[in-house]
């Protein structure tokens, strides 16, 4: 068992952002990975589960073992029962052992009140046989300090040069230099980095979103009262401005993330916010000083600002006060705030050895394909495709963010069909920067080029040139003619547009794929401990045998293609020798899936238990190849598939990516209802991945 214990140098070094990104770089290497964090040390304000731990549980899928309450460490080692103590401890991570290849334990922050942590955290890692990483952060010092700091730190754990003090992370660097040339000079000044003994393990650099904030978290913590909520659980703090100007001066300071602090009346200020608001600038809210309300006439003009989502808070404290209130807020992560948890750790995993790390591991005992392992190597597998994919919805506010992404991350090279004007509009209002290369074409102006081969397209069918130019009127017929043409790879639509209309084109101008006879969908499922496909839940109410053979074997080869070894359960309501006619049926589509592709493992009729459950497995289908471990669920019908979909994906809190469409020609992907930008992330990279498969 492999054990990494990381130890913060000094308070605020940022462990808990440390630990969720270690967790993430181990999993990414196929590592299943556990953690641990041994002494809950509460914040002021907590009353509910410890911090790192809930954090970590919701963002990582894994159950770590509850935390010993800091009173109840306390009270031992004031009774000299550091023994006793430790050996607790012990007991608490052999439960984070099981089933894992690696398991991260969390030390104590040295606080004012917590003096002691320094030398708990030695006994720790000692009983625990770790590896030791040091946390550190930068303050405004040379870097001879710096390292001096961090040698005296590893002296506490028996000196760099002890094999089993790896290295230091650096966390909140703030610089105006790379990482890469700040770490070559951080080894230059430093004797401690120049060998391999003691290795820099990662600079993350300071980033201010990383600590910004929601607007409700802000009025709980300032006990505002909200005078509208509006938006207050999705917009984010990331600066403040105090309004005792004119409006002339605070206009250009009104911008995506900014809180507007000013006196409650101030009719002027509160006028010009809600102008802004309107006009679609996403401000983190109003903040109203003193106990001021606003008139009631000026709440009246204020309406559409309201309706379009502008929290408005108000404080008894003077814009003063207010302001050393709103600089001194606590930025620990709320553990319910899953958004920015996940933020952190993917930009925390980025910029670490994994590489090192995972070789210091050795080679885990099974590839693990977690949630977060698969979303990484969808992103990766899609950066590497490089394909272009058309979005016809091209002014959706949502849309172009994503797109804008997507570009700048290299996930895919897309196309917004709209007026660039209005591209221009949607990203100046939401605060998006536009990639460059990020491609935006006028349907109008193009529109055009496509009559003439869409009519060659259709002309068994009769389509006539004022037909398809009426057709064409439609950008998503468009964007499906570019994609006829190789002129793209791929197309996502269905933010707007209703699932029918994204596909019926397709089916109309791509056709389905030599070898497939129809169109099916499947979900990826991200539950904690693994990735699973269900198809079909979107396209084939009453598929026969024939076609749910065909289902079976495209979700294979899905689940294939994305990494997922398949084992293909066909789920019925009985796996024993039921002779009911939709039993027959699923029997039926088993036996063509069997002879159609004898190298799948397949089988069926299975319960959906007995599919899933390894004990109920070895009392319903002893002897099966897929029962109790099956990676494709392929339902019946469609009442069945979409209605199972969404009822374990409310009541487990799971994640479902998709749904992806498969049997077409080329690819193209309806967007769920509801999607929001990191669905549409997604959905882009998977429709390139199905390209590059295609291609």
């Amino acid at each position: 068992m492999q054990t990494f214990f990381i130890a913060p140098t000094d308070f605020g070094v940022g462990l808990t952002s440390i630990s969720l990104g270690l967790v993430r770089t181990l999993e990414r290497a196929g590592l299943k990975v556990g953690f641990f964090k041994p002494i809950a040390q509460p914040h002021p304000g907590d009353t509910g589960p410890e911090r790192s731990t809930e954090l970590v549980a919701r963002t990582h899928g894994i159950k770590p073992p509850v935390p010993l309450s800091l009173g109840h460490v306390e009270r031992m080692l004031g009774d000299g029962q550091l023994d006793e103590l430790l050996e607790e401890i012990i007991r608490l991570y052999q439960q984070a052992c099981i089933g894992n290849d690696v398991v991260v334990v969390e030390g104590m922050v040295p606080t004012r009140h917590a003096s002691y942590a320094a030398r708990v955290n030695l006994h720790l890692a000692k009983s625990l046989d770790a590896e030791v990483i040091l946390v550190s952060a930068p303050e405004n010092e040379v870097l001879s300090e710096l390292s001096g700091r961090v040698e005296l730190q590893a002296q506490l754990f028996g000196g760099p040069r002890d094999p089993k003090v790896l290295g230091v992370i650096l966390n909140k660097v703030r610089t105006d230099e790379s990482m890469a040339d700040f770490s070559t000079r951080l080894r230059e000044h430093s004797p401690l980095l120049r060998g391999n003994d003691f290795r820099l393990l990662g600079c993350i650099p300071y980033q201010p979103e990383l600590n910004a904030p929601r607007t409700r978290d802000v009025a709980d913590l300032l006990g505002a009262q909200v005078l509208n909520a509006g938006d207050y659980e999705q917009r984010r703090m990331s600066k403040i401005i105090i309004c005792a100007r004119t409006v002339a001066n605070t206009v250009p300071l009104l911008t995506s993330g900014t809180l507007v602090v000013t006196p409650g009346d101030r009719d002027d200020i509160i006028l010009a916010v809600s102008l802004a608001a309107i006009n679609g600038v996403p401000l983190a809210g109003l903040l109203l000083t003193s106990d001021g309300k606003p008139d009631t006439r000026i709440l009246g003009l204020c309406r559409g600002a309201l309706q379009a989502g502008l929290p408005i808070l108000s404080v008894s404290t003077g814009s003063y006060d207010t302001a050393n209130q709103l600089n001194s807020l606590n930025r620990e992560i709320p553990v319910d705030d899953r958004e920015r948890a996940e933020f952190i750790t993917d930009f925390v995993a980025s910029h670490l050895d994994a590489a090192w790390l995972h070789q210091r591991c050795g080679t885990p005992r099974e590839l693990r394909l977690s949630p977060a392992v698969f979303r990484y190597q969808l992103i990766q597998r899609a950066q590497q495709a490089n394909k272009r994919i058309v979005l016809p919805e091209g002014a959706e506010p949502l849309l172009v963010q994503a797109a804008a992404i997507c570009q700048a991350r290299g996930i895919a090279r897309c196309v917004l069909l709209a007026k660039p004007e209005d591209v221009d509009a949607v990203a100046r209002a939401q605060g998006i920067t536009l990639p460059p290369g990020l491609e935006i074409l006028d349907p109008e102006l193009i529109r055009g080029r496509y009559v003439e081969p869409m009519v060659e397209l259709r002309k068994s069918k009769n389509l006539n040139a004022p037909m398809a130019e009426q057709q064409l009127e439609d950008p998503v017929v468009i964007g499906t003619m570019m994609l006829a043409l190789d002129e793209v790879d791929g197309l996502v639509s269905g933010l707007v547009h209703s699932t029918a209309n994204t596909i019926r084109p397709a089916l109309q101008l791509i056709k389905t794929a030599p070898g497939s006879s129809l169109v099916s969908s499947v979900f990826f499922m991200l539950f904690p401990e693994q990735v699973l496909v269900y198809g079909d839940c979107v396209m084939n109410p009453h598929p026969s045998a024939v076609e749910l053979a065909e289902i079976a074997r495209q979700s294979a080869e899905s689940a294939q293609a994305f990494g997922i070894a398949p084992r293909v359960a066909m789920i019925s309501y009985s796996s024993d020798s039921a002779s009911d006619e939709e039993v027959e049926k699923v029997r039926e589509a088993t036996r063509l899936a069997q002879d159609a592709a004898q190298e799948l493992l397949i089988d069926g009729p299975l319960q959906y238990d007995a599919a899933a459950n390894p004990a109920i497995a070895r009392d319903l289908a002893p002897g099966s190849p897929v029962a109790g471990r099956a990676t494709v669920f392929v339902f019946p019908d469609l009442n069945t598939g979409n209605t199972t979909h969404k009822a374990v994906q409310r009541s487990t809190d799971g994640v479902s990516l998709g749904p992806m469409l498969q049997g077409l020609r080329k690819p193209v992907n309806d967007l769920p209802r509801g999607a929001q930008v990191d669905d549409i992330v997604h959905t882009i990279a998977l429709t390139a991945i199905q390209a590059s498969v295609v291609g």
